[in-house]
């Protein structure tokens, strides 16, 4: 069954969503990061997507003591995005209590820091990629890249990468569903890479779609803030893809 991954997009230490990556266009949402991780790891996922908002458009991790609350709050995976732009970032990140980076920027505009990052710290790195128009956007989304994401896939999958995000900002925000055949084509034309689907889920029914179309991983955020879908419904997602009859 895919796996659900719950996102915390973090804004001076605080929950936000954007819509289609528009920091203009923030909504803040209560609740403490920590105890929001807290009641998403309750519900048995195996990963929390934490995105540093600050730090994508710094350039540099700004929200580290929120991410090490986190950390020390719960027990699961953290995959951790923003700011990541430089070695010392990276070892901040990870120091603080992350378990994955996600390199967007660096892998599109300095592939060689991505490549030497994946030969030292194999998987714990993720390729992420944000696609806007075919193109993969940098810096916080603020700016476009000229590569695709087939190309930065076909570049780095010979040296070891194994995981890879992919978000559709056109969607991002918007609960109208996702772009599934994007990531139904990526993961046929790169089969030993797996593809995290990210943008525009709306409920359960897309989760349920994406899971018949034997997709990995999926991650959720702003449809559990407007409860689309609730800690129940992810509870009861998570029993069912770790037990052994769903295998």
């Amino acid at each position: 069954m895919i796996r659900i991954i719950p996102a915390i997009d973090l804004i001076e230490g605080r929950c936000v969503r954007l819509t289609r990556g528009d920091y203009g266009q923030k909504k803040v949402y209560d609740g403490d990061p920590a105890d929001v991780a807290r009641s998403y790891a309750d519900c048995g996922v195996e990963r929390i997507h934490l995105v540093d908002l600050d730090g994508a458009k710094a350039g540099e991790p700004r929200n580290l003591r929120t991410l090490e609350a986190i950390a020390s709050a719960v027990s699961c995976e953290l995959e951790w995005g923003g700011g990541v732009a430089g070695d010392a970032a990276l070892r901040s990140v990870f120091d603080a209590g992350a378990t994955h980076a996600i390199a967007g920027s660096v892998a599109a505009l300095h592939p060689e820091l991505f490549a030497a990052w994946l030969e030292r710290f194999g998987a714990r790195m993720i390729l992420g990629a944000d696609v806007r128009d075919g193109l993969v956007a940098v810096r916080g989304w603020l700016d476009t890249a000229p590569v695709s994401i087939d190309g930065m896939v076909e570049r780095f999958r010979p040296l070891g990468m194994q995981e890879c995000i992919v978000t559709d900002i056109s969607r991002d925000g918007m609960l109208q569903g996702p772009a599934s055949d994007l990531y139904v084509r990526l993961q046929r034309d790169f089969p030993e890479v797996g593809f995290t689907v990210s943008g525009g889920i709306s409920g359960m029914d897309d989760i349920r779609a994406l899971d018949a179309l034997h997709l990995q991983k999926v991650i959720v955020g702003k449809a559990i803030y407007e409860n689309r879908i609730t800690l129940k419904d992810i509870a009861l997602w998570s029993q069912s893809a770790s037990s052994p009859a769903s295998m």
